[in-house]
């Protein structure tokens, strides 16, 4: 019997640190339009203004948990974490998608209440902060777009980002038709439609997340086919079982495995072919492999 460990030496820290500085300048960009945004609305007394500045600021926060995210997930691994905290990205990411659903329920809320009591608004001042917003939406969304579109924690910072250009752009309509045609409800009509696509996008950003915190098997990784290839490739294998393959992130996925072989066969060999497999066709470089020659030892330690 044998058992072996590979690791990737560089665990993805590449592709961490370029979504850490992608974040931060997101973060960055939209924490002062926000600030800008709050003295607008102040100086034209708006309240639709100060209502989407509130919006930004928890865009804000959200982009700040996903920054932090990153720089939790770089702490080297230790006896209490052993596999490091890389899995904190994943849970900043749920927790962005549920406040996206929440930043959604409440746009829904008041423009119900807005249908029914309008309130004044200052098409001229709404239009100028609306362009400058959709700006500086736009470019923080290039910065985060650009990166590592698996891993998770950057899309649920480029999902906030985009629930603010999407609102951008629905406030430059609004204000345009309420300039020309002084017709107020056009405003929290386009803002539930927003309000709907942020709801699509935040629901697959929890689905996935939470796919990965319970564990699940990776959507791509066919465990039927993977057993049939390692035996099927590996000569002196016999038998594959007990293969549980998940994710620390997507981005870091591992594989435990027993590799039942024959009487004759070289373990080593054997082990390092296994591992050679696993991680060319399937992408497993983390592979933890226990290697048998008679039965499984999880049945004969049930007797």
């Amino acid at each position: 019997m044998g058992h072996d460990h590979r690791h990737d030496p560089t665990g993805g820290a590449r592709t961490t640190g370029d979504g850490e500085q992608r974040v931060f300048w997101a973060l960055l960009i939209t924490g002062s339009f926000m600030v800008a945004e709050v003295a607008g609305g102040i100086i034209s007394g708006s309240l639709a203004l100060l209502a989407d500045a509130g919006h930004m600021l928890t865009d804000t926060a959200a982009l700040a948990l996903s920054w932090y995210a990153f720089r939790v997930s770089r702490r080297p691994s230790t006896p209490l974490h052993s596999y490091g905290q890389h899995r904190f990205q994943v849970l900043a990411a749920f927790v962005n998608g549920a406040t996206l659903i929440g930043i959604a329920a409440w746009i829904a809320i008041e423009a119900t209440r807005r249908l029914f009591a309008p309130v004044e608004i200052l098409g001229g001042t709404m239009l100028v902060i609306a362009v400058l917003g959709l700006a500086a939406n736009i470019a923080a969304f290039v910065i985060l777009h650009r990166g590592d579109r698996e891993n998770l924690n950057v899309r649920g910072a480029a999902l906030h980002v985009l629930g603010d250009l999407l609102g951008s752009a629905g406030a430059i309509v609004a204000a345009v038709v309420i300039l020309l045609t002084g017709w107020t409800p056009i405003d929290p009509i386009l803002s539930v439609l927003v309000a709907l696509l942020i709801v699509r996008s935040a629901w697959s950003l929890i689905s996935k997340s939470w796919h990965v915190l319970m564990e699940g098997t990776p959507p791509d990784q066919d465990i039927a086919l993977l057993r049939t290839e390692l035996v099927r490739s590996v000569d002196g294998v016999r038998d594959v079982h007990h293969v549980h393959v998940w994710s620390l992130t997507p981005e870091r996925r591992l594989i435990t495995l027993h590799a039942n072989i024959a009487q004759d066969a070289d373990h080593d060999k054997v082990l390092h072919r296994l591992q050679d497999v696993l991680a060319e066709r399937f992408g497993l470089s983390h592979a933890t492999i226990q290697i048998e020659r008679s039965g499984c030892t999880d049945d004969y330690a049930r007797k």
